[in-house]
């Protein structure tokens, strides 16, 4: 929560002084004795105003002056809002690697089906792109609304050779900036709409002209953020036949890379190890690019909740006052 006008908060600091000032006006002794010949009725008026309800108007009223100063502080609530437009670029690894079956059916085919799951839950207007790598980096999809044509072209990725991340990032880089919402940001500036790149990878790079910390820096460059998946288990291995031999290669992840991409452009790394996992993570991802934090003033509330306890403990002072019979 944060204030518009801070400092009368400060005023806060006057209400245990007022609550002291009542304990003791209530303690102190009376001046004058009473002379009262009719103890019955005295002792049903002692009685009444003994009880805690006598205190309870005081307390509300100390209530009512905190909401009141409170409000007039003009407080302010983060909230998360359906975010309306934004660039969303898919990065998939399409190496050789994606052919592994320790996440089923295989790495490729689970990465396939989370994200068609993903898209379809983005808002119309979002532009998504996509990406795939392997030794060459190759835009399968501009950015677009065309949610359906981005669905579509999936069906085209295949395993190839080759895990070129660096460069996968870069042509990510180029598909934010050359999307029909893009303000094309300068250095250094977030892009509005705001861009997001979700990277998903199950091993480390091997060929490339960018590195993959170059390619993040590239991104950083244009306040673009890169939340990456690291796909598969450290077991992960595929098979390759040739000349009638069998060779068994073993295909683990490699989250450390991908978690400095991640640290390097402000986003966040995720690992799936199963076609669960890699569902759970992409719709994590779906409410993070979707949904955005805004500032909500809710002065009113405060106000209008210290005016129903100054009411209340008006109602209850009267309600508890001594009566003579």
């Amino acid at each position: 929560m944060s204030f518009g006008t801070p400092l009368l908060l400060l005023a806060l600091l006057l209400l245990p002084l007022l609550a002291a000032a009542y304990v003791l006006l209530r303690r102190r002794p009376a001046r004058y004795p009473v002379r009262y010949s009719n103890l019955d009725v005295l002792a049903t008026v002692a009685a009444g105003t003994t009880s805690w309800r006598r205190h309870a108007g005081a307390l509300l009223f100390l209530l009512a002056l905190a909401a009141l100063l409170v409000g007039f502080a003009r407080p302010k609530l983060n909230r998360l809002a359906d975010r309306e437009e934004a660039t969303v670029v898919l990065v998939i690894d399409v190496s050789g690697s994606m052919m592994a079956k320790d996440v089923k059916p295989t790495r490729l085919e689970a990465a396939q089906a989370a994200v068609k799951q993903f898209i379809d839950g983005l808002p119309p207007r979002f532009q998504v792109g996509l990406v795939a790598f392997s030794e060459l980096a190759e835009v399968a999809a501009p950015a677009t609304d065309d949610h359906t044509f981005v669905i579509d072209s999936l069906a085209y990725l295949f395993p190839q050779r080759g895990t070129a991340i660096g460069d996968g990032l870069g042509r990510a880089v180029q598909v934010v900036r050359a999307a029909p919402n893009a303000a094309s940001p300068g250095p250094g500036r977030e892009a509005e709409p705001p861009a997001a790149i979700l990277l998903l990878s199950d091993g480390a790079q091997t060929v490339g002209t960018l590195t993959p910390l170059q390619g993040a820096q590239r991104a950083k460059s244009f306040g673009i953020k890169v939340f990456t998946v690291a796909l598969g288990t450290p077991e992960g291995e595929i098979e390759l036949e040739r000349f009638g031999f069998t060779r068994v290669i073993p295909v683990p992840p490699d989250p450390a890379t991908l978690r400095q991409i991640a640290t390097v452009t402000g986003g966040r790394l995720y690992e799936a190890k199963s076609a669960a996992d890699l569902t759970a993570v992409y719709e994590q991802l779906g409410s993070l690019v979707s949904k955005v934090e805004r500032k909500e003033e809710v002065t009113a509330w405060f106000l209008g909740g210290g005016l129903v306890l100054l009411l209340a403990a008006g109602a209850l002072g009267v309600a508890t006052f001594p009566r003579l019979p």
